[in-house]
């Protein structure tokens, strides 16, 4: 009887633990129910709960949350980008900066972490770094074309800098992501840094496709013909 009793214990804690379990895992697609999932159990919940605090008046609070998100789960890149929020809000403006390079150093795909690295290289004047932040930007389709038009002239500005030297770099590296450039290139950068990388970047051996080139000169004609004429006779050799 004992042994009988101390089985069905045992069922009910494994069931409670699951249910558990499967409460934080939903807040994965739900992030509402975090606040349902007990504190034991919060995992996956803990994010949306950090995130959810930043937004409350409670400066302190957010930064318990983000602090106990970090503890629990210590690698994402998004998580420590909280915690630099947090912490900025709480006014810890010095840990706030080395929090959000951590982050930015750990995942080159987290936004808010990249722009604001971008922004600091570019006040340091490290306009190399500045560029390879500007490019992570640019390869995530979700980034506002509007941000990267603010930053473009900044990391782009001087001709044949240290900048542009940067993203040519990136550019003959990457061949897969090539048409992305060139069609959002001509959109968003300086259209004469758009010009130089090309020209640049087919010196270096980067082949583009020629469709889209001839397109980016008719596009870029419109709004300045001298430098339509500039990019057709860079992509002449290659274009014919």
């Amino acid at each position: 009887m004992i042994s009988g009793i101390i089985w069905r214990a045992v069922l009910v804690a494994v069931a409670i633990v699951a249910a558990g379990v499967q409460l934080d895992r939903q807040t994965e697609r739900t992030p509402s129910f975090a606040d349902s999932v007990p504190e034991a159990f919060r995992s996956v919940a803990q994010r949306p709960m950090a995130a959810f605090a930043l937004d409350r008046d409670n400066p302190q609070y957010a930064l318990e949350q983000a602090e106990l998100l970090v503890r629990r789960r210590p690698l994402p890149a998004v998580h420590l980008r909280i915690l630099a929020q947090a912490q900025f809000a709480t006014g810890q403006a010095e840990q706030s900066g080395l929090t959000i390079q951590y982050a930015a150093q750990r995942g080159w795909r987290e936004p808010l972490a990249q722009e604001t690295m971008l922004r600091l290289a570019l006040e340091a004047g490290d306009m190399d770094e500045a560029a390879r932040r500007y490019a992570a930007l640019f390869l995530r389709r979700d980034t506002e074309d509007s941000l990267l038009e603010e930053l473009g002239p900044r990391v782009l500005e001087e001709p044949g800098g240290e900048g542009r030297q940067t993203l040519v770099g990136i550019v003959v590296g990457g061949d897969r992501w090539h048409n992305q450039f060139l069609r959002r290139g001509a959109r968003v950068m300086p259209p004469d840094a758009f010009v130089e990388i090309v020209e640049v970047a087919q010196e270096n051996g980067s082949r583009f496709d020629c469709g889209i080139l001839e397109g980016n000169v008719r596009t870029l004609s419109q709004s300045d013909e001298a430098v339509g004429v500039a990019l057709a006779a860079a992509i002449e050799p290659y274009c014919q």
